[in-house]
C-alpha cells in the first residue's frame, strides 16, 4: 500500500493542502501550477469576475484543450494502424508470391 503524503500547493493565492502517494506528489505540484497559470490568466483578462467562476472557466478550458489532443492522438493512431495493416499485407503478399 502507497503512503499518502500532504502537499500544500498555491492556487490564485489560496493555499490549498492536498493528500496524494509520494509518488505523485510531483505530478500534483506541476498539475497545481498549470491550473494557477491557467485561472491567472483567465483572471488577467478581466471578464470574468469571482475565484469560483474563474476556476470554472480554467476547468473548462483545460477540458477542452484535453478532448482536442485526444481527438488528435485518435487520429494519430487511426492513421498509424492504417499504415501498419498496408505493411502487412504488403509483407503477406511478397511472402506469398515467394515459391519457398
Amino acid at each position: 500500500m502507497t503512503q499518502s503524503t500532504t502537499v500544500t500547493v498555491m492556487i490564485l493565492d489560496k493555499e490549498y493542502c492536498i493528500a496524494c502517494p509520494a509518488e505523485a506528489r510531483s505530478n500534483l505540484e506541476n498539475s497545481a501550477r498549470y491550473l494557477d497559470s491557467k485561472m491567472r490568466e483567465i483572471r488577467a483578462t478581466g471578464k470574468v469576475i469571482g475565484s469560483e467562476r474563474v476556476a470554472v472557466m480554467a476547468a473548462l478550458n483545460i477540458t477542452h484543450e484535453l478532448l482536442q489532443k485526444q481527438q488528435f492522438f485518435d487520429q494519430q493512431t487511426g492513421a498509424s494502424r492504417e499504415q501498419i495493416r498496408d505493411m502487412l499485407e504488403r509483407v503477406d503478399q511478397a511472402l506469398g508470391s515467394n515459391p519457398d
